[in-house]
């Protein structure tokens, strides 16, 4: 029987540097193909938020970067969700936008997860889970992977005495119930997170 080369996805990401993991390593495992293609969207989410992120900054600084997570990220979510089928989003236990960010019981445990994951030694750019869930609307294939918080974030999420006055006064206006301040470098700031019906 001929052997099977392992195809090895890039890790390279502005925000979220993704695990590289072949996927002749899942071969035996029968979420392997859900859980390629949640790592493809993933990367495309992060890549397309990350360039208009980054462009942003560039243009305009951390004020204009808001209107980005504001107006893009909802977008860019919105159009990977329509194309594949699944919901693509974003969650965090100190949500931003409560009404887009919030997560469901089983997202809330594996941010939970994630952070004492991190807390005891795990590298937070590594940590995903999959898993097949049954509940009251059906079954769904179930994936998250981490948001580690990067230099770069802290423009708009480090302590809230380090933020730009005009950064705070922008989210308070934005984001009058914001709780996504007061972040180190390597916290989990969230995670991406895909269901996909089966």
């Amino acid at each position: 029987m001929e052997e099977r080369k392992p195809d090895v996805k890039p890790a390279c990401l502005l925000l979220i540097p993704l695990l590289a993991l072949s996927a002749g390593a899942f071969a035996d495992d029968p979420l392997a193909t859900d859980i390629d293609e949640a790592r493809g969207l993933t990367r495309q989410l992060v890549q397309e938020l990350g360039s208009a992120l980054k462009a942003e900054m560039a243009h305009g600084g951390p004020v204009q970067a808001i209107a980005v997570c504001k107006q893009r990220a909802p977008e860019i979510a919105g159009a990977l969700s329509r194309q594949s089928g699944a919901h693509v989003g974003r969650v965090s236990l100190r949500t931003r936008n409560p009404l887009i960010g919030q997560p469901d019981a089983w997202e809330q445990r594996q941010l939970a997860d994630f952070d004492r994951r991190a807390a005891a030694g795990e590298k937070p750019d590594t940590l995903e889970h999959a898993e097949i869930v049954d509940e009251p609307a059906g079954r769904f294939f179930r994936y998250m992977k981490a948001i580690p918080v990067q230099p770069v974030c802290l423009a708009c999420h480090g302590p809230e005495q380090t933020l730009a006055p005009a950064v705070r006064e922008r989210l308070r206006a934005d984001y009058p119930k914001d709780r996504a301040t007061g972040y180190s470098v390597g916290e989990i700031r969230g995670a991406v997170t895909i269901k996909k019906p089966l």
